[in-house]
């Protein structure tokens, strides 16, 4: 679907001069979580929403791709040095990542649970219910941030939860599958992925969501035409197309907007 959309020559005219001359977008990928981005069990190239979305995109701008697989923490580094026009990584929406960076959005998620089919938790709708649990997250995720200021609410109840923190989604899962966790906090979206993909593990509930971004240098000026072929891959349908596709249509957007506050 993604190879069928063509380029918008008005949108394009709000390209920065120097990148629709290029021709060329450079975008930095994490990879390695499904549905947002990873690598097929064939082998080959990076699939995922993050991947369909910022290829679309890049083609409604009228440019092409040269894509570069790094870390999360690599992918900040690189954009804010000006190494990558783009980023993709499922980036939520901060107050702080604001101030160095600039977020189109084209989705929103939650914090969302999961946990094997053995535990006895059904539905988590508070953070007391995580009292005394260990707890496995993305290493500097915003999840891992959430959880550390709200430790809290654990410690004056005298039963802490102790984090624990993984560098990619394969090892978290097998620290849950193989008990070293008992419960997983990640996005909702790859949480509810996996539940349907992985027999044993169960997603027990959501809270909150955010909204979440392409990310650019602040102030490149790519932010805003990045939203315009957003919206215009909304109008014509491949945006919900491509969501159906990874099983995210609970995440959509209506329509794209920037910087929103966090």
């Amino acid at each position: 679907m993604v190879s069928q959309v063509q380029a918008a020559p008005d949108i394009a005219a709000l390209l920065p001069a120097e990148i629709r001359e290029r021709g060329r977008l450079t975008v930095g990928s994490a990879v390695g979580t499904p549905p947002i981005a990873f690598h097929p069990q064939d082998g080959g190239p990076p699939r995922g929403v993050d991947i369909d979305i910022a290829d679309a995109a890049a083609r409604v701008l009228g440019l092409t791709v040269s894509r570069e697989q790094v870390s999360g923490a690599s992918l900040l580094t690189g954009l804010t040095a000006g190494r990558f026009d783009v980023g993709t990584a499922n980036f939520a929406v901060t107050e702080e990542r604001k101030k160095v960076l600039d977020f189109t959005v084209y989705l929103t998620d939650g914090t969302g649970f999961m946990v094997r089919d053995d535990s006895s938790l059904r539905e988590v709708t508070d953070v007391s219910q995580l009292c005394g649990l260990t707890i496995g997250t993305g290493v500097g995720s915003t999840f891992e941030q959430d959880l550390r200021q709200r430790e809290r609410v654990c410690v004056d109840a005298g039963k802490p939860y102790k984090i624990s923190t993984y560098s990619d989604a394969a090892a978290h899962f097998l620290a849950l599958r193989e008990g070293h966790v008992d419960i997983l906090v990640s996005t909702s979206s790859v949480l509810r992925y996996a539940a349907s993909q992985q027999p044993g593990l169960r997603f027990v509930g959501e809270l909150g969501r955010r909204d979440v971004g392409l990310a650019t240098s602040k102030g490149a000026g790519l932010a805003e035409p990045l939203r315009a072929a957003v919206d215009r891959l909304i109008a014509d349908g491949t945006y919900r197309r491509i969501l159906t596709k990874w099983h995210l249509e609970a995440s959509g957007v209506e329509r794209s907007t920037v910087n929103p506050a966090a």
